[in-house]
């Protein structure tokens, strides 16, 4: 049986996510990899700082092309792994290309 390609652009997404996310708050992957997805990003578990948040944007809109602060003006986005991942997978499927 194979995946879903939205399921498998997902999981890819949300992977690459947690990496930047890691770098930006320069935390070990391996502890980023395990939170679940609705660990909030400015909740103790991470403690993204306005800076990481940069950080992690810009990465986010140099990899997949998708500006968040832009797009999301109020940054609701960003309220936890998931909505963020959410929130990219939702603009690639609606970009031209409709992929990474």
């Amino acid at each position: 049986m194979t995946e879903d390609p939205l399921t498998a652009q997902r999981a890819q997404v949300d992977r690459e996510i947690r990496w930047m996310l890691a770098d930006a708050t320069r935390a070990p992957r391996a502890r980023i990899e395990e939170l679940p997805a609705e660990t909030k990003l400015f909740g103790s578990e991470i403690s993204l700082s306005s800076l990481a948040g940069v950080t992690l944007l810009s990465a986010i809109t140099d990899r997949f092309g998708v500006d968040v602060a832009a797009q999301d003006l109020s940054l609701d986005c960003l309220e936890s792994i998931a909505t963020l991942v959410d929130f990219v997978v939702w603009h690639l499927a609606a970009s031209p290309e409709g992929s990474m």
